[in-house]
């Protein structure tokens, strides 16, 4: 292998390292003169390169430069120049299109976070008895995910009974009414 394969293998291996950089150091930043590797801000334009971008052009630069090189059958200078412009040729679209990923993966609209109110008018079903003025327990549907959480309510409520959410007082419990028209459990007898 040339001095030039070899280069362009190295660029394409830095590639690599940086990629690995990206996945693991989410605040991570590397300070190369006044340039902050991550959020590389270029221009007062606004263009934003973040550094998947930045290892998805070293690394597609590197690796088809190498190949390039490899393939012409030249050396020196020639093979330089080749493996230089296939390989920009070929990491500037890539470039362009792991920043519009990450743009994307950004800027991607997502459920915002619960709050202890959004649980008010939530159904469930007792899973402990609930005594009146005591506490039991409830199981509650919230974002598709079942719950546990503490219960009281104004009247004793036998497990297997149907109940909806009329507020929260803390974020581990809730007060609950049985839904309307739900039959309760009848008590069990004891010794069972």
């Amino acid at each position: 292998m040339d001095m030039v394969t070899v280069t362009f293998l190295a660029i394409g291996a830095l590639a690599l390292l940086l990629l690995a950089l990206s996945l693991i150091g989410g605040h991570v930043h590397l300070h190369v003169g006044h340039v902050h590797i991550g959020h590389v801000s270029i221009a007062k334009g606004g263009l934003r390169l973040t550094l998947p971008a930045l290892a998805a052009f070293l690394g597609t630069f590197g690796f088809v430069g190498a190949i390039a090189a490899i393939l012409s059958g030249t050396s020196g200078a020639t093979a330089a120049i080749l493996a230089t412009v296939v390989g920009a040729g070929a990491g500037l679209p890539a470039a362009l299109l792991a920043n519009r990923l990450m743009d994307a993966a950004m800027r991607m609209n997502t459920d915002g976070t619960l709050e202890s109110a959004d649980l008010v008018g939530v159904t469930g079903v007792v899973t402990r008895s609930v005594p009146a003025g005591g506490y039991g327990d409830v199981r509650l549907g919230v974002a598709g995910q079942p719950m546990k959480f503490n219960a009281r309510a104004e009247q004793p409520l036998e497990r297997g009974t149907s109940v909806f959410v009329i507020g929260v007082p803390s974020p581990t419990s809730v007060l609950v009414e049985p839904t309307p028209g739900a039959i309760q459990a009848p008590p069990a007898k004891e010794g069972q």
